[in-house]
């Protein structure tokens, strides 16, 4: 049975997703950058202090939440996958293009079983 479940996905691809799956999605630093960036003023010092602040009022809960988005890039950059959504099982299987995580371990479960 399948031990480490990988989900690789980003926003325009969402999944029905398993409870133990560890899910990556692509757009997510991205997207926190964008919410550190909203609304800046056209100053490039004010706006650079804003972040600044932003940043220290995020605290650890944001530095650990940027961590793991990169972190999470570099995962999946180096498994060398081809597109979104990708399920891999075990780093070693990976079914494209299902949304539904339980249905694509169990495809995986099933190939694993056929071909042992």
């Amino acid at each position: 049975s399948a031990t480490d479940v990988l989900v690789v996905t980003d926003s325009r691809h969402p999944v029905q997703s398993a409870s133990d799956a560890r899910v990556i999605e692509l757009d997510l630093p991205e997207r926190i950058e964008a919410e550190l960036a909203a609304g800046l003023p056209a100053d490039p010092g004010r706006a650079a202090a804003l972040v600044q602040q932003r940043l220290r009022d995020g605290g650890q809960a944001l530095q650990r939440r940027i961590g793991s988005a990169y972190q999470g890039v570099a995962d999946a950059w180096g498994l060398g996958l081809a597109k979104v959504p990708a399920v891999v099982v075990d780093r070693r299987y990976v079914v494209y293009g299902e949304t539904d995580v339980a249905r694509a371990v169990a495809r995986i479960e099933s190939h694993r079983r056929a071909q042992p």
